[in-house]
């Protein structure tokens, strides 16, 4: 039988670490995510090592598994924009030597927009930022996470993120958050073959790097390519669709984060349902 789900929700940095922590053990959650920043850009404040040490002592008491941290929305390593793109690399490597005051966690990020420059020179920014940022033996694993295909996303595909893995040197520093509702709003239809797109991962990707997933349900069906969340169960994925992902046993080990439309006590039903629909899994 597999371990208990590691699951939880985006919560406030506002009262710092040691309080994410506190709160996140309120709504039963064994893990969180967090931006590291005003998720639409500007500067990051200064870590409290002691905070920090303090939200680490609370996962290791209960067992906790690994954080997922945000970057800001406006992180754009694609963009057309030459300050806009040094902006990025610098946030990213901002965030990610203040990631090093939580040792061993996740740091995911949206890959970008290309913003008519086409999809190959998207992808071949993406891999000149991460090669310029990423550093051997750093602590962190930054996850690329998959995307919906709206505008001019780069990551909307398993091949485009296979591609910026390949074009990335020190690739064992990366990782994919796969988004529930990205991916089906990006032609997966995970509701009806769940099997069949992990398959397609796999083969193309390599469910190795898969280290976490965003469960969010969908306003729009299979390939509306809009990127609009909804709660559990009451979008186009449907609860089926999450109660196959919560059971399956190449999916229920890894850091679950609800993005859904709550607040905090609809994120604590969530998280209650999710572990109800989990129980009964052969592992």
């Amino acid at each position: 039988m597999s371990q208990r789900l590691t699951i939880g929700c985006h919560l406030s940095t506002s009262g710092g670490y040691e309080q994410m922590g506190k709160t996140a053990l309120d709504i039963d959650a064994t893990t969180f995510a967090f931006f590291t920043r005003n998720p639409r850009g500007g500067n990051a404040k200064p870590v409290d090592p002691e905070d920090a040490w303090a939200l680490t002592a609370i996962m290791e008491e209960h067992a906790f598994g690994k954080l997922v941290a945000h970057a800001p929305y406006t992180m754009n390593l694609c963009s057309a924009k030459h300050e806009t793109i040094d902006f990025a690399r610098r946030a990213m490597r901002g965030d990610l030597e203040r990631m090093e005051y939580l040792p061993g966690n996740y740091y995911n990020f949206h890959p970008g927009s290309h913003v008519k420059q086409g999809v190959d020179r998207g992808i071949e920014l993406i891999c000149e930022g991460l090669n310029e940022v990423l550093v051997p033996g750093q602590a962190t694993i930054v996850l690329l996470e998959t995307m919906a295909g709206k505008g001019s996303e780069v990551g909307r595909t398993f091949e485009e993120i296979a591609r910026i893995i390949d074009g990335t040197r020190h690739d064992e520093l990366l990782g994919v958050c796969l988004d529930t509702c990205h991916v089906s709003d990006g032609g997966y239809d995970i509701a009806g073959d769940l099997d069949g797109v992990l398959d397609e991962f796999d083969r193309v990707i390599g469910l190795e790097r898969l280290r976490a997933l965003h469960l969010n349900d969908s306003k729009n069906p299979c390939g509306a390519h809009k990127d609009r969340h909804e709660k559990i169960g009451l979008g186009h994925l449907g609860l089926d669709c999450f109660a196959a992902i919560v059971r399956d046993r190449r999916l229920r080990d890894l850091p679950m984060i609800l993005e859904t439309p709550q607040d905090l006590d609809g994120y604590a039903a969530e998280i209650a349902q999710l572990r109800a629909l989990s129980e009964g899994c052969d592992g």
